[in-house]
């Protein structure tokens, strides 16, 4: 017995010293935890804050013990639950059923709802839950790729319905409430300060989108897309939209479409169809420190113009490359997201007043906003562009400067939507259609008529304006 005590003794001290010595030469082990998301999500430098004036002061809201109860009663009867469902059929027999789920308001009492593409995204079926636990089929109205909005229509009466609240008078440190209905839970309510304005977190992959969220820590988990968020008084002032994670739900990052931007989008929407995007027509980057020394700025922020679009709104009002908006319409525009927040409230035809930096010099021009074809007309959707919209491509004819600089006609691609048939092809913007199925096309109701006319297999044929060779797209319609 004591010799298997001297035993089990003498193996410890020899454990315990063997530790001892190994931590005395081994250096300590260092764990590196591989960041999934890029370091751009956090770039806190890009945003610039803007001082407070007087006037923003005397209207911000009056501090003091906030209660949430008024807001909260006024809100969640307002806000659905929305189920999206497509069944997909296939030749040689069997089908596949694709759903998604989120949330929307409601923003007038006979039943118009608005809410995020990316929560109907392929459906073919949308079914609304009011909070009362009414059911309703809702129809597609319209949808916005570049600001993910959608906005939908059900038949009711006298619903509950929350009115758009002013984003621009909306503070960093503002107390706001998140509400949603994810997964017919009859509303969550969470509260939260303002983080941030003007946040780009470059998820919409629209070639014209346009992020400028309002950042919140408010939580939003998957199912709150979509859902509202308002100020202590219940007013709408954004949709919530996305969030930054890491681990696939909240971890304090929410980001929501501002109210303004948002009203003008359904508005477009609600009349015409499709939104009514105006552009400066200009290519813009930010001010950093070295480039506001190079232009004799006052401070490092503005807009930068890197080009000047022949014969587009900019062009035409005396803006050159190397000018830096820093206002529009008296509204001041201290970045990229900014400046696209404010242009994205306005129509092709519009008159907005600039002021800008050339040369250390302060001036000032009145531009005439165009749209993505370079013209003032406002356009109007009709329903053959729904292949268009069902393909998630969107096309323009090309201006009489690049027939002539390419000499070749077509139809340029504009914008893919992510998630759609075209994307899948890889096929990438300011590809130029030159034959659908080996037809030749020159305008967008040419591609749309072969297109129509295909039973189901599709080729495009047709070139990018920097790049040698022919290059061919294949898809099929009913997959």
């Amino acid at each position: 017995m004591k010799n298997y005590a001297l035993i089990v003794t003498s193996s410890l001290l020899s454990a315990i010293l063997a530790v001892v010595l190994y931590r005395s030469v081994e250096e300590p082990q260092k764990v590196l935890i591989k960041e999934t998301i890029p370091a751009k999500y956090t770039e806190f430098e890009k945003y610039t804050s803007q001082p407070i004036s007087a006037e923003d002061l005397a209207n911000a809201p009056v501090s003091g013990p906030i209660d949430f109860k008024k807001a909260a009663s006024i809100v969640t009867p307002a806000v659905v639950n929305i189920k999206s469902s497509q069944k997909s059929d296939y030749f040689w027999g069997g089908s596949t059923y694709a759903a998604s789920s989120g949330s929307g308001v409601i923003i007038s009492p006979d039943g118009f709802i608005v809410t995020n593409k990316h929560v109907i995204e392929d459906g073919d079926n949308i079914d609304v839950t009011l909070y009362d636990k009414r059911d309703y089929k809702a129809e597609i109205i319209g949808v916005d790729p570049s600001t993910d909005l959608a906005l939908l229509k059900i038949k009711g009466e006298n619903l509950p319905s929350l009115s758009f609240g002013n984003s621009d008078q909306v503070f960093v440190g503002e107390w706001v409430l998140a509400v949603g209905n994810p997964f017919n839970l009859e509303s969550t309510v969470t509260a939260g300060i303002v983080s941030a304005k003007g946040r780009n977190i470059n998820i919409l992959e629209d070639q014209y989108s346009i992020e400028s969220f309002i950042q919140t820590d408010a939580a939003v988990n998957p199912g709150n897309s979509g859902g509202a968020l308002v100020n202590t008084e219940g007013e709408l002032i954004g949709i919530n939209t996305a969030i930054i994670t890491r681990s696939g739900m909240y971890e304090g990052y929410s980001f929501a479409v501002p109210a303004n931007l948002a009203k003008k989008v359904i508005a477009d929407l609600k009349e015409y169809g499709e939104v009514q995007r105006a552009i400066l027509g200009v290519n813009i980057e930010p001010v950093n420190n070295q480039m506001a020394k190079d232009l004799d700025l006052p401070a490092v922020e503005g807009v930068y113009i890197s080009k000047v679009t022949p014969l587009g709104g900019a062009d035409e009002a005396g803006l050159r490359a190397g000018d830096v908006i820093i206002s529009i319409n008296n509204k001041k525009v201290s970045t990229m997201p900014e400046l696209q927040e404010q242009i994205g409230r306005y129509r092709p035809g519009d008159v907005v007043t600039t002021r800008f930096y050339r040369s250390g010099s302060l001036k000032e021009a009145n531009i005439t906003l165009k749209n993505r074809n370079n013209s003032i007309a406002l356009s109007a959707a009709t329903p053959n562009k729904s292949i268009l919209l069902d393909l998630g491509f969107e096309l323009r004819e090309l201006l009489p400067s690049e027939k002539r600089r390419m000499n070749m006609g077509g139809v340029k691609v504009v914008s893919i939507y992510r998630g759609s048939k075209i994307e899948r092809t890889e096929m990438d913007p300011d590809y130029v259609i030159t034959k659908v199925n080996d037809r030749r096309v020159s305008s967008v109701d040419d591609v749309i008529t072969e297109l129509e006319k295909a039973n189901d297999k599709v080729l495009l044929e047709g070139f990018y304006e920097n790049y040698p060779g022919e290059y061919y797209y294949t898809f099929s319609k009913r997959r």
